[in-house]
């Protein structure tokens, strides 16, 4: 099994929406993933509440079957339209990729 965990900061105003509307969208997109992309075996979206400046804004839990499953999650296609928008939206991302 693969966890897959994703943080983003993202920007204060970008793609014509505020943080908070970015960060809801965000979550909406990815979460709609599930039952798109049969990899998935789960998906969670959080929107950080915690105002500390080390924190991040928007964190991805998922889970995969395999590093196969996760790949393929990756280049699915409605997977990369989302890359593109957290792309104009973010200021930085940390990922940790791991087995259990």
């Amino acid at each position: 099994m693969i966890k897959h965990i994703v943080m983003w900061r993202l920007k204060d105003f970008a793609a014509g929406a505020s943080k908070e509307e970015n960060a809801m969208k965000l979550k909406e997109t990815l979460e709609a993933l599930d039952g798109v992309i049969d990899e998935i075996i789960s998906i969670e979206v959080g929107i950080n509440f915690n105002n500390s400046p080390v924190a991040f804004d928007v964190v991805l839990y998922s889970e995969f079957e395999d590093r196969e499953g996760l790949e393929a999650y990756q280049k699915h296609p409605e997977h990369l339209k989302i890359v593109d928008f957290v792309g104009e939206i973010r200021t930085d991302r940390a990922v940790v990729d791991y087995e259990y």
